[in-house]
């Protein structure tokens, strides 16, 4: 691997886990391979690494994104990834709460129902 390889499997593992890099790297197949090498070195090693945002305001700005993209299966991750960056439950909220004032509220709906799910499971209600 190259360094932004490298660095880029150091952050992804750091924000969302060895379980879940683990689950996906397994999950690599040739088919799948050249994605997780872009996800990995241009996402996580050249964006994520970045000195111009700290990880918590990265978290806040994936959420709104997410949230307005209505990318529904990824919310759940970076609710977690989140957590692990230092946000709370409760800034969490208010992310999906500002995100539904100019995304709408279908989509912040839908984000809040995903957020409370995952903060019951990792106990933080």
């Amino acid at each position: 691997m190259n360094n932004r390889a490298d660095d880029g499997m150091r952050v992804r593992r750091e924000v969302l886990g060895d379980a879940h890099v683990d689950g996906a790297v397994s999950r690599t197949t040739d088919f799948t391979r050249p994605f997780q090498e872009y996800i990995t070195e241009s996402v996580w090693g050249a964006i994520w690494t970045r000195p111009g945002l700290d990880r918590r305001t990265r978290s806040c700005v994936t959420l709104a994104v997410l949230t307005a993209l209505g990318r529904h299966e990824e919310i759940a991750m970076h609710v977690r990834a989140a957590l692990g960056n230092g946000l709370t439950p409760a800034e969490i909220a208010e992310v999906l709460l500002h995100t539904g004032a100019y995304a709408g509220v279908p989509a912040a709906n839908a984000a809040f129902a995903i957020g409370q799910r995952v903060l019951a499971e990792e106990g933080c209600e």
